[in-house]
């Protein structure tokens, strides 16, 4: 049997073809996959500015939180080193030079920051960290700067020139003192200040962001590194880059989640198309398998036959799938990177492992279809599958039957608890809604398609004109042929307006909501790295300004009672005027809002028994314990409520130390007058916060981005092979109709109704089961409504089209090119 399914295939090349796309995409996908889950699990980056050391000591990792043994959640700003361990580290046996590296916003006035980061600003003491070495002029003195090479040149200043630099946000004229080159290409500017000039311009002065240590000779890194303190985060070899590039160690849950989620529906989403594509080849080939069972082939030989044929293939596909998985990974990993998702200098990782798993799962799956759809016509009595193959019938299995109402009651079930949950919680229960009603248009595919045309066929009659009666007619008599094409239309429909709505969806509440709770008829922003003092008094000084306030943006946990939070820490608003925000106060006052003080969610409050008074340890976003006191209660939107402090207390536990935007209320008419003295700032509408709390929510959006066009790719894949398969196998009847009076046009025309008819269908049934996410989902995060954009449902709608109309076209020609008495 195994002989006689490879000599087959030469015979069935088309029919093989979409099983072979399928598992080659899907082989490729789970590879890349497989490299990211890897990427995230390494999180290797080079280091550029901190290559120099050998060893870096950092602060503490991440939040270890309080009820888990070992669970470590990063943290979102930048964890930094007490300046006293410098000379500790300094005196230790093997050490033979250490330097402490500090890290401020420093550019250039009027030109854009370089390598993605703002903080160019450093002590000239750590110089050597690189090592930076002069090769024109000199040290810097207070008042001076040493540039590197490149920025010099971008500035076209030499030593004893004067050069205006935008320093922690204050505009300020340095006499450059020198120009340094560092021995390895490094992409952010570099900016060097003398220690006096540094103390003057830190937001902290006495942390340091990282100490770097050389070895001294005949002492390995990791050696050393056995000798340090306990209690230091120490990071060698290519773990040096994420002390250096920020946000690396909080890559690993959005590569894990882009990498576990999309590999996952890549799987699922191969397995139907791969069954859907081997059943119709199976049902096309009932007389053929008939007379098998006729010549004395038992039912073992013939699923042995039809598991062989599609593993011949599914192999071939996965060796190619093997080869293209670490372009696409790549490809995907680079896209990722260009939308925020994971940093540049995350590099992606692709070992033995994901090459592996990728094609072994990339084999099972079709295995498992294969298997499944060869065990109904191996249990095929022979006479009755040889009258089953001139009119197959449309009905199906009363097991699928049964399968299908338990994923339909299944798909009600999810859509039903999703309205009552939480947001997060919402959309991952509210998403595999769409998979479990595809899975169930799957199962019932053929009486699906029978039912649907029955109740459509007026409609049909009347739009399609003279096509329309033959249309239905042959759309209800070939069920089963059709239903092969419905399913990854369905699929491909649903999963692409489930998750891209649902997501906007919560997207849409989530920015309304955080931007809702503040205050402003202008927002003032800056490129530069920050709101200096001085920038927001010349903002509240300016004429129709009737209050202005300091923004700060962060995240963390209540420590002290524990919040429960996890890995998903509060947001943390702080700002400088409590009439910024519009949340209504339940209890105390947001005049109180100074010093080491908190305003909390009221509800928050109340499940961890605070109030007015109440004492609570935050911890704030790089680590920092901070003991405050609560003088306010909001109340909040129950889902997206915001911890509230000073801006005075956040600020200088951020990336930068200080403020990104100021609120400003009143109507300023001269304030774009007065900005003018502050290169870099911005003035604009609301639009400039949402764009600041959209910047965490785009990963699932990237996610569900990817599935999107994931499905309507393998709905082309299958869909494509399925209609050409199907109407080329109808060239006798084609044939026949010709003969019998009807024109190549109008055969066209009916063929073009019915490939219409299955879309419509296809999108009418993927629609309902996307508005079993949509819907709950909506309602779930309170805006009961949908919002998203129009486009994607129109570009769904004629993605779906473009799939069945050229194809059906294309194949009409083909089949009918030869002449009517010449085919029958």
């Amino acid at each position: 049997m195994i002989a006689l399914a490879l000599a087959s295939l030469r015979h069935r090349l088309a029919a093989f073809v979409a099983t072979f796309l399928a598992v080659l995409v899907g082989s490729a996908l789970l590879v890349a996959c497989g490299g990211l889950f890897e990427t995230a699990l390494r999180l290797n980056a080079q280091p550029q500015r901190l290559a120099g050391a050998e060893l870096l000591v950092t602060g503490s990792e991440g939040f270890k939180l309080p009820d888990q043994e070992s669970e470590t959640v990063p943290y979102a700003e930048r964890s930094g080193v007490n300046m006293a361990r410098l000379s500790q580290l300094r005196a230790l046996p093997g050490v033979a030079d250490a330097w402490a590296d500090l890290s401020f916003p420093a550019v250039v006035a009027g030109q854009a920051p370089t390598g993605g980061t703002v903080l160019s600003g450093h002590d000239w003491a750590s110089a050597g960290i690189t090592p930076y070495t002069l090769t024109d002029g000199a040290a810097p003195h207070e008042g001076e700067v040493v540039l590197d090479a490149a920025t010099a040149s971008r500035a076209r200043v030499h030593p004893g020139d004067d050069v205006r630099l935008v320093v922690s946000g204050r505009p300020e004229s340095f006499t450059v003192a020198g120009v340094a080159a560092s021995r390895q290409h490094v992409d952010a500017a570099a900016m060097f200040f003398a220690t006096t000039d540094v103390d003057r311009l830190s937001a902290h002065p006495d942390t340091a962001d990282v100490i770097g240590i050389r070895p001294a000779d005949g002492v390995s890194a990791d050696e050393l590194a056995g000798r340090l303190p306990a209690g230091l985060t120490v990071l060698t070899g290519e773990d040096r880059g994420a002390a250096e590039f920020p946000g690396i160690a909080g890559s690993m849950l959005p590569l894990i989640l882009l990498s576990s989620i999309f590999g996952g529906m890549v799987l699922v989403v191969m397995a139907l198309v791969v069954w859907a594509t081997i059943s119709l080849s199976v049902r096309q080939r009932q007389r053929e398998l008939a007379l098998l069972r006729a010549t004395g082939a038992t039912p073992a030989q013939t699923r042995t036959l039809v598991v062989a044929e599609t593993m011949a293939v599914a192999v071939l596909a996965a060796a190619g799938g093997l080869l293209l998985g670490s372009v696409v990974g790549d490809v995907i990993f680079r896209l990722s990177a260009e939308r925020g998702v994971v940093p540049a200098a995350l590099e992606f990782r692709q070992g033995p492992i994901p090459f592996a798993a990728g094609a072994l799962l990339a084999l099972v799956a079709p295995w498992l279809a294969a298997r499944f759809a060869a065990g109904a016509a191996a249990r095929t009595k022979p006479v009755q599958a040889l009258v089953e193959a001139s009119i197959p019938p449309a009905t199906v299995h009363p097991a699928r039957r049964l399968l299908a109402r338990v994923f339909v009651a299944g798909t009600g079930a999810l859509a039903v608890s999703t309205m009552f949950l939480d947001p997060d919680t919402a959309a991952a229960v509210g998403g595999p809604a769409v998979l479990t009603g595809a899975i169930a248009v799957a199962l019932l595919g053929p009486e699906l398609v029978d039912l649907l045309v029955a109740r459509a066929a007026p409609a049909i009659r009347r739009l399609a004109g003279r096509h329309g009666p033959l249309a239905v007619i042959n759309t209800r008599s070939r069920a089963v042929q059709f239903a092969a094409v419905l399913t990854p239309l369905t699929l491909a429909t649903a999963i692409a307006l489930g998750n891209v709505y649902s997501q906007t969806t919560m997207d849409a509440a989530a920015l309304d909501a955080h931007v809702g709770e503040l205050r402003a008829d202008a927002v003032v922003g800056s490129a530069a790295g920050g709101i200096a003092p001085g920038l927001l008094d010349t903002i509240r000084d300016t004429p129709g300004v009737t209050a202005a306030a300091a923004l700060v943006t962060s995240s963390g946990w209540l420590e002290r009672p524990y919040d429960g939070r996890g890995s998903d820490p509060w947001p943390f608003v702080g700002i400088s005027d409590g009439s910024a925000l519009a949340t209504p106060v339940t209890a105390g006052s947001l005049t109180d809002l100074d010093g080491n003080t908190v305003a909390l969610p009221a509800s928050q409050a109340e499940d961890l028994g605070l109030t007015v008074g109440s004492a609570v340890t935050l911890r704030l976003g790089d680590g920092t314990r901070a003991k405050v006191r609560v003088v306010a209660l909001l109340d909040s939107p129950s889902n997206y409520g915001s911890v509230v402090v000073p801006a005075s207390l956040l600020a200088p536990h951020t990336l930068t130390g200080l403020p990104s935007h100021v609120l400003v209320q009143g109507n300023p008419a001269g304030l774009q007058q007065r900005l003018r003295d502050f290169p870099g700032t911005t003035l604009g509408g609301q639009d400039a916060l949402a764009a600041e709390f959209a910047q965490g929510q785009n990963v699932q959006a990237w996610i569900n981005y990817l599935l999107a066009a994931l499905a309507l790719a393998y709905a082309a894949i299958a869909s494509v092979n399925t209609l050409a398969v199907a109407v080329l196998s109808r060239r006798r009847e084609l044939a026949v109709q010709r003969l019998a009076g009807a024109t190549r046009r109008e055969v066209t025309r009916m063929l073009a109704v019915e490939s219409a008819v299955i879309a419509v269908a296809g999108l009418a049934l993927g629609a309902v089961i996307a508005l079993c996410t949509v819907l709950p989902t909506a309602v779930a995060v309170g805006s009961w409504i949908p919002t998203g954009p129009v486009w994607v449902l129109l570009a769904t709608i004629a993605a779906v089209f473009l799939i069945v109309h050229p194809v059906t076209l294309v194949t009409a020609r083909l089949a009918m090119r030869r002449a009517a008495i010449s085919t029958v």
